[in-house]
Protein backbone atom coordinates (compact mmCIF):
# COMPACT_ATOMS: atom_id res chain seq x y z
CA UNK A 1 0.00 0.00 0.00
CA UNK A 2 1.61 3.30 -1.09
CA UNK A 3 2.16 6.05 1.64
CA UNK A 4 -0.74 8.60 0.89
CA UNK A 5 -3.51 5.93 1.03
CA UNK A 6 -2.22 4.95 4.12
CA UNK A 7 -1.83 7.85 5.72
CA UNK A 8 -5.70 8.86 3.99
CA UNK A 9 -7.09 5.51 5.47
CA UNK A 10 -6.05 6.22 9.40
CA UNK A 11 -8.31 9.12 8.98
CA UNK A 12 -11.03 6.83 7.95
CA UNK A 13 -14.17 7.95 9.52
CA UNK A 14 -12.98 11.29 10.82
CA UNK A 15 -16.67 13.36 9.92
CA UNK A 16 -18.08 16.55 10.06
CA UNK A 17 -19.41 17.79 13.35
CA UNK A 18 -23.73 18.42 13.09
CA UNK A 19 -24.67 22.31 14.29
CA UNK A 20 -22.57 24.94 15.96
CA UNK A 21 -19.37 22.71 17.02
CA UNK A 22 -17.03 21.98 14.80
CA UNK A 23 -14.71 19.11 14.46
CA UNK A 24 -11.31 19.95 16.12
CA UNK A 25 -9.16 17.43 13.48
CA UNK A 26 -11.20 18.43 10.50
CA UNK A 27 -10.29 22.13 11.30
CA UNK A 28 -5.99 21.32 12.46
CA UNK A 29 -6.22 19.55 8.37
CA UNK A 30 -6.22 23.47 7.56
CA UNK A 31 -4.12 24.67 10.26
CA UNK A 32 -1.52 21.76 9.81
CA UNK A 33 -1.16 23.16 5.85
CA UNK A 34 -0.81 26.53 6.27
CA UNK A 35 -4.65 27.50 6.33
CA UNK A 36 -5.17 28.85 9.77
CA UNK A 37 -8.24 31.28 8.98
CA UNK A 38 -10.70 28.12 8.05
CA UNK A 39 -12.52 27.29 11.40
CA UNK A 40 -15.64 25.60 10.41
CA UNK A 41 -15.88 21.73 9.08
CA UNK A 42 -18.33 22.94 7.03
CA UNK A 43 -16.03 24.53 4.53
CA UNK A 44 -15.46 22.54 1.12
CA UNK A 45 -12.03 20.48 2.46
CA UNK A 46 -11.35 17.73 0.02
CA UNK A 47 -8.24 19.66 -1.28
CA UNK A 48 -7.76 20.80 2.58
CA UNK A 49 -7.39 16.84 3.33
CA UNK A 50 -5.41 16.06 -0.13
CA UNK A 51 -2.90 18.28 0.95
CA UNK A 52 -2.61 17.29 4.61
CA UNK A 53 -2.21 13.80 3.71
CA UNK A 54 0.50 14.86 0.59
CA UNK A 55 2.19 16.65 3.19
CA UNK A 56 2.63 13.80 5.86
CA UNK A 57 3.46 11.24 3.40
CA UNK A 58 5.99 14.05 2.11
CA UNK A 59 4.92 14.18 -1.51
CA UNK A 60 4.43 17.57 -4.08
CA UNK A 61 0.91 19.18 -3.47
CA UNK A 62 -1.28 21.61 -4.85
CA UNK A 63 -0.74 24.48 -1.75
CA UNK A 64 -4.33 25.54 -2.61
CA UNK A 65 -8.25 24.78 -1.47
CA UNK A 66 -9.69 24.16 -5.09
CA UNK A 67 -10.21 20.74 -5.46
CA UNK A 68 -9.49 21.34 -9.84
CA UNK A 69 -5.66 22.63 -8.06
CA UNK A 70 -4.33 19.26 -8.32
CA UNK A 71 -4.75 19.12 -12.20
CA UNK A 72 -1.37 20.31 -12.57
CA UNK A 73 0.38 18.71 -9.55
CA UNK A 74 2.17 15.63 -10.26
CA UNK A 75 2.24 13.36 -13.59
CA UNK A 76 -0.86 13.21 -15.29
CA UNK A 77 -1.52 9.72 -16.17
CA UNK A 78 -3.84 8.03 -18.22
CA UNK A 79 -4.15 4.31 -15.91
CA UNK A 80 -4.04 5.29 -12.38
CA UNK A 81 -3.27 2.43 -9.41
CA UNK A 82 -4.49 2.60 -6.26
CA UNK A 83 -3.45 5.39 -4.48
CA UNK A 84 -3.39 7.74 -7.40
CA UNK A 85 -4.81 11.47 -7.23
CA UNK A 86 -8.07 11.50 -9.02
CA UNK A 87 -10.14 14.73 -9.82
CA UNK A 88 -13.86 15.43 -10.98
CA UNK A 89 -15.87 18.51 -11.75
CA UNK A 90 -19.15 19.16 -10.28
CA UNK A 91 -22.00 21.49 -11.37
CA UNK A 92 -20.93 20.86 -14.83
CA UNK A 93 -17.45 20.35 -17.01
CA UNK A 94 -16.48 23.85 -17.41
CA UNK A 95 -17.20 25.12 -13.52
CA UNK A 96 -14.60 26.11 -11.22
CA UNK A 97 -16.24 23.56 -8.53
CA UNK A 98 -14.93 19.76 -8.25
CA UNK A 99 -13.61 17.10 -6.24
CA UNK A 100 -10.34 15.56 -5.38
CA UNK A 101 -10.05 12.33 -3.83
CA UNK A 102 -7.38 8.84 -4.05
CA UNK A 103 -8.25 6.88 -6.36
CA UNK A 104 -8.98 2.67 -4.82
CA UNK A 105 -10.69 1.28 -7.94
CA UNK A 106 -12.90 1.09 -11.03
CA UNK A 107 -16.41 -0.54 -10.97
CA UNK A 108 -16.99 -3.66 -12.51
CA UNK A 109 -18.96 -2.07 -15.75
CA UNK A 110 -16.86 1.29 -15.52
CA UNK A 111 -19.46 3.54 -14.95
CA UNK A 112 -17.88 4.73 -11.45
CA UNK A 113 -14.82 5.10 -10.04
CA UNK A 114 -14.04 4.67 -6.07
CA UNK A 115 -12.47 6.74 -3.98
CA UNK A 116 -11.25 7.44 -0.79
CA UNK A 117 -11.03 11.21 0.51
CA UNK A 118 -12.10 13.77 2.61
CA UNK A 119 -15.34 15.71 2.61
CA UNK A 120 -17.34 13.00 1.26
CA UNK A 121 -20.73 12.70 2.82
CA UNK A 122 -19.35 14.91 5.16
CA UNK A 123 -16.78 12.61 6.04
CA UNK A 124 -13.67 11.01 5.17
CA UNK A 125 -15.03 7.80 3.69
CA UNK A 126 -14.95 5.41 0.30
CA UNK A 127 -17.40 6.69 -2.35
CA UNK A 128 -18.27 5.92 -5.81
CA UNK A 129 -18.22 9.04 -8.16
CA UNK A 130 -19.15 8.77 -11.81
CA UNK A 131 -16.82 8.17 -14.30
CA UNK A 132 -18.14 10.23 -16.98
CA UNK A 133 -17.03 13.32 -14.21
CA UNK A 134 -13.40 12.76 -14.25
CA UNK A 135 -11.38 15.25 -15.28
CA UNK A 136 -8.16 13.12 -14.88
CA UNK A 137 -4.98 10.95 -12.37
CA UNK A 138 -2.38 12.31 -11.49
CA UNK A 139 0.36 10.45 -9.84
CA UNK A 140 2.66 12.45 -7.08
CA UNK A 141 6.34 11.94 -6.60
CA UNK A 142 8.31 13.06 -3.30
CA UNK A 143 8.99 16.80 -2.87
Amino acid sequence: MNKLLSIALSQYGVKEIQGKQHNPTIVAYSKDIGYGGIVADETAWCSIFLNWCAKKASLVRSGKLNARSWLKVGEEIETPETGDVVIFWRDKPTSWKGHVAIYINHSEDEQYIYCLGGNQSNQVCIRAYKASQLLGFRRLENE
